[in-house]
């Protein structure tokens, strides 16, 4: 559609040439990313071969001072490994996305630099958006899109401000604004207009920007969840002794007609490294939680506020629209995962599949109510 005034033209061309801008420092800042957790893996390796090496050396010294001393070698009692319970083992943090590399620290510094920068120019875009038809800059699918990425960029950058371990999550995180910001440029995009009636309301501000701020932050806790799923199985295999040479003598053992278990094992192999340099299952576990239970109160106010806007749009408060019903679903998922996670036997991974469901009722919700099923929020467009 056009845009009545020149100016108003103006603005949205400039917004569209920072969203475009952003893209390629954020493409940037994914390559930096990938440069940190490869020079990492490097040290990782290195630390590895090492270790080996000097356990080698220490093991003929300690038989050539046994063979020439004439001495008995005292052997000491083992170990007894037992498996502790989820998500309560004693394993540290790991070093990091960079590992003890000095270079991939420096690649991980640039990578978030980056990110500063193109987030930036992101709220630049999103802040001429609305510029553009003096509006809140989310009345389409377009622009909840490009303002959603921004907000969930912004979380991270907010979590690194108060100094909390979140570099590692710099990979994922520009992986997955890359595919937002693309689908949105590419698919979703709709050319900046005034709004429809119904949407001309205070409300607007109110309820979708809290939904765009509870789905940023759902996000980071996803992302964590999903994570914690991983390093959870990284460290039983640690426990378990399965990992490194323990993996590689138990995948030579295992039968060739075991074809599962044998690509499990195979995968494990790949995967250990980064698996092994994220912080513990029990510090990605507990920063999951606590962002979804901080979370959960605001989104059960997004659904509140959006009843109340209902009303004064549609004389109804609630009427089983496919929008209303999905947020729904999205607040009994979150709720579910809540009470698993405080009772007992129910903690740790089954937990965590919950929250990944939750998440994925709300991406649901999003791009599968708004682009597949009609109802009466279809009015935004896509």
């Amino acid at each position: 559609m056009a845009i009545a005034a020149a100016a108003n033209e103006n603005l949205a061309h400039i917004s569209n040439v920072l969203i475009y801008s952003a893209m390629a420092v954020y493409t940037l800042a994914f390559l930096a990313h990938i440069a940190e957790w490869v020079f990492g893996s490097r040290s990782a390796v290195g630390r590895t071969a090492a270790a080996i090496t000097t356990e080698a050396g220490a093991a003929r010294a300690a038989a050539g001072a046994s063979a020439q001393g004439g001495g008995t070698a005292v052997l000491e009692r083992p170990k007894v490994v037992t498996r502790a319970a989820t998500g309560s083992r004693d394993v540290p943090d790991g070093p990091g996305a960079a590992g003890t590399s000095e270079k991939g620290d420096v690649y991980g510094r640039i990578a978030v630099s980056l990110t500063v920068l193109s987030f930036l120019l992101h709220a630049g875009s999103v802040l001429t958006r609305a510029l553009s038809v003096q509006r809140a800059p989310w009345g389409n699918m377009y622009e909840f899109s490009t303002t959603f990425g921004m907000t969930v960029v912004g979380v991270y950058l907010g979590l690194l401000a108060f100094k909390k371990n979140v570099r590692w999550l710099g990979l994922p995180l520009t992986t997955t604004i890359l595919l937002d910001l693309g689908l949105a440029v590419s698919v979703l995009y709709t050319e900046s207009d005034q709004l429809v009636p119904a949407l001309h309301s205070y409300w607007l501000w109110i309820h979708v920007s809290t939904a765009i701020l509870c789905g940023a932050a759902f996000w980071v806790g996803a992302c964590s969840t999903l994570l914690y799923l991983f390093r959870d199985g990284y460290e039983a295999r640690l426990v378990e002794g399965r990992t490194g040479a323990g993996l590689r003598r138990y995948l030579d053992e295992l039968p060739q007609d075991r074809r599962y278990a044998r690509f499990k094992a195979k995968l494990a192999l790949r995967t250990d490294n980064p698996m092994s340099r994220l912080p513990a299952a029990a510090t990605l576990d507990k920063l999951g939680y606590r962002i979804n239970a901080t979370v959960f109160p605001l989104w059960t106010f997004t659904i509140i506020a959006g009843a109340i806007w209902a009303e004064a749009a549609w004389g109804r408060y609630w009427g089983w629209d496919p929008k209303e019903v999905w947020s729904f679903i999205t607040w009994v998922a979150y709720a579910c995962f809540l009470h698993a996670r405080a009772t007992a036997g129910w903690k740790g991974r089954k937990a965590a599949y919950i929250a990944l469901a939750a998440f994925g009722c709300y991406i649901f919700n999003y791009y599968g109510v708004n682009i597949f099923v009609t109802g009466k929020h279809s009015y935004a467009g896509v």
